[in-house]
């Protein structure tokens, strides 16, 4: 009875092994380039985001700066 019960547990495992095992590798790839891609998308918008606020506060001084010399050149009038 327990040589009977001993083979069916190895028999189990065995089967719990083999359905557990062999994932599509194919599938894997394609989620891991699906991900790389996104991250990429993200980097590249933030990185525009980031060129956009740079000048945006490059024109903002630059209107400052004639805002400030047209003030000075009104008053030496």
């Amino acid at each position: 009875m327990k040589k009977l019960f001993a083979l069916m547990m190895v028999c189990s495992f065995a089967v719990a092994f083999v359905a557990c095992g062999g994932k599509n590798k194919a599938e894997e790839a394609a989620k891991m380039k699906a991900d790389s891609t996104r991250t990429a998308d993200s980097l590249a918008k933030v990185a525009a985001d980031a060129a956009a606020i740079v000048k945006a506060k490059a024109d903002s001084v630059a209107k400052a700066d004639s805002i400030a010399k047209a003030a000075s050149e009104k008053k030496k009038k």
